[in-house]
């Protein structure tokens, strides 16, 4: 299985992008559109991953302050428990240090977190709810 990962380049990726997103978040974590979509998508740096040209992982990273701000980090069900979360982490990371970032920031679903830490985040936050489930705050020193 090849992983073909970029930062979204054009208006198909984006189409791509949005798709992995609404199948995870609102078809299967049942989070409204308006919740998942936000003004944020017009100036973030979206991140899509392909396997075999098949869009499967979704992710966007905004840079605010001296961090990279990862959100709307997912993979599509049917490829999960295969590393392709821990190299999308890999590769937002690189892109943020890229561009001069010095942490990374992100707001954990409450079942992720030990994955996050698994990827040296820690958590600095009490748990919160947003879209309707709960979450923590993690930040990474890059």
């Amino acid at each position: 299985m090849k992983l073909d990962l970029r930062t979204v380049q054009s208006e198909e990726e984006l189409k791509d992008a949005f798709s992995v997103r609404e199948e995870v978040f609102i078809n299967e974590q049942n989070v409204s559109v308006e919740d998942e979509q936000n003004e944020y998508d017009e100036t973030a740096t979206h991140i899509i991953g392909y396997v075999d040209e098949k869009p499967l992982i979704a992710a966007r990273l905004r840079f605010v302050g001296d961090y990279g701000k990862f959100e709307r980090i997912c993979v599509a069900k049917s490829h999960r428990g295969q590393s392709l979360g821990k190299q999308v982490i890999v590769y937002m990371e690189a892109v943020a240090k890229e561009a001069g970032c010095q942490h990374s920031k992100l707001n954990a679903q409450t079942h992720a977190e030990g994955f996050y830490k698994n990827l040296g985040y820690e958590t600095v936050s009490e748990e919160f709810l947003d879209a309707g489930i709960p979450h923590v705050t993690m930040t990474k020193s890059l």
